[in-house]
């Protein structure tokens, strides 16, 4: 299938009015859709077109000889290699292997990777819950994980203790993983730890799922180990499709657990035995999603039409004003209303912008109460840690004796309303807005229409209101 979209770069200009043409629900329905970090927006020809491609011919199960299947497979390895295109990333270096996202993409690393006594686990304390998870696997094989702290109030890691500790290599094996760019605070930390942590014996997992909707990841240039993502982060359709980008010299390195049809070559019950598929084949669960992959390689073609770099300034253009705007407001009495968690610049940082909205008592505003009020107004973001409790609890001012306090007093079970109460006193949550390829200054106006009814307000009123 060839791609449908046009390959010259967009300008702002054409970006702009590319809502009217591809995302005219937004204005139909009265949305402001704020949460691009939680899934981008898909265009309408997006789905048009892939609907199409399935009409074309018939396509069967991969797993076998037949024309139907001979055309899935083909489907396949097609999308594979509009992958590594895309990334800038040589087959003879990279495998795809392809995920339901970028959670499965990380658990199949942390179930594969072979950690054992005296070897290391290394991480950010910004990471989201999907990387932290590894770190029961890693514990599981005698690994203690240890972490990077981040600062605020620009939530950036501490770069000393970082490469102090990427220094001390012990054990055969070593995983550092961090994400290129936060989603909690759109911190983009440097690819540039990557050379110097492999040149110390260390495999690196960089997290893309925020980063590569709005920025270049050439992996041509960057040479991670492994690189998890889930397309519709990127451009909204098909969900339950992410990727593993591996490199194949790491790929050698795990050890599956686990294997399932499609991912072996021959398995027998008699003999009690099993080869897995060679490559990046033998790590894929069973079959793939291969009648989404065709709308992966139409997403690839969308965004490459009006340019990865043209996009990445389209939400710079609006991130700074919103930031701007935001950090300018006041209470009568002086106050700052809001509480930025993240830089409060453009510089290395991208278009996730996390806060708390403050009352003139300099008391936090529930966010709860903030994604409520918005929701009546029509305008869609998040709250909450977002998947992220290392930046949460560094934002927020958690400590961790008051944190191991809460795990002790219930050793077993706590719901998140339990978790409010005991950190009494103290917030759990931010506000999350984060813009994209469908952005527009309308958006931002909405938004800043909306923080400005919160001048003045009692967080006590408004919890009585909602």
């Amino acid at each position: 299938m060839a791609s449908v979209y046009s390959s010259d770069s967009c300008t702002e200009a054409q970006l702009a009015s590319l809502r009217h043409q591809e995302f005219s629900r937004l204005a139909r329905n009265r949305d402001v859709y704020l949460d691009y970090t939680g899934a981008g927006l898909y265009p309408e020809s997006l789905l048009s077109r892939h609907l199409e491609s399935l009409r074309e011919a018939v396509f069967g199960n991969p797993h076998s000889g037949s024309p139907s299947s001979v055309r899935s497979t083909a489907l396949v390895e097609r999308c594979r290699h509009r992958v590594l295109s895309f990334f800038n990333a040589s087959p003879d270096e990279y495998a795809v292997i392809f995920t339901a996202n970028a959670s499965q993409a990380l658990k199949l690393v942390g179930e594969s990777y072979p950690f054992g006594e005296g070897d290391q686990f290394l991480l950010t304390f910004d990471n989201h819950n999907s990387v932290l998870g590894i770190r029961e696997f890693a514990r599981a094989a005698g690994v203690t994980p240890e972490y990077i702290p981040i600062l605020p109030p620009d939530m950036r890691v501490d770069e000393p203790t970082l490469f102090r500790a990427l220094g001390v290599a012990r054990g055969a094996h070593r995983l550092f993983a961090y994400p290129a760019q936060s989603n909690f605070s759109g911190v983009q930390h440097p690819l540039e730890w990557i050379e110097p942590a492999q040149a110390q014996g260390w495999d690196v997992l960089l997290d893309a799922a925020a980063f590569v909707p709005t920025n270049r990841l050439d992996l041509g240039c960057w040479h991670p180990d492994y690189v998890v993502m889930s397309f519709y982060k990127m451009f909204g359709y098909p969900t339950g499709v992410g990727a593993l980008l591996a490199r194949h010299s790491a790929l050698r390195h795990l050890r599956r657990p686990w294997f399932a049809g499609g991912t072996i070559t021959v398995a027998s019950v008699q003999a009690d035995r099993h080869y897995l598929a060679p490559g990046g084949t033998g790590f894929e669960d069973g079959t793939v999603n291969f009648l989404a992959l065709p709308a992966v390689e139409l997403g690839l073609d969308f965004i490459e039409s009006f340019g990865i770099e043209a996009i990445h300034g389209h939400v710079q253009t609006l991130t700074v004003p919103l930031i701007d705007a935001l950090c300018a407001l006041r209470h009568d009495n002086g106050r700052r209303m809001v509480a930025l968690y993240g830089p409060d610049t453009a510089e290395r940082r991208g278009a996730t912008v996390a806060f708390n909205f403050v009352d003139p008592e300099g008391r936090d505003i529930d966010p709860g109460i903030v994604e409520r009020l918005a929701g009546a107004e029509g305008i869609s973001l998040r709250t909450g840690c977002f998947c992220n409790p290392g930046a949460g609890e560094v934002s927020l001012g958690l400590s961790k004796p008051e944190l191991e306090a809460c795990f002790l007093r219930m050793p077993h079970r706590m719901s998140f309303d339990e978790f409010r109460r005991c950190i009494v006193g103290k917030g759990t949550g931010a506000v999350r807005v984060s813009l994209g390829l469908a952005s527009d200054m309308a958006d931002v106006e909405a938004m800043l229409a909306f923080a400005r009814r919160f001048v003045n307000a009692d967080h006590r009123a408004l919890a009585g209101a909602v």
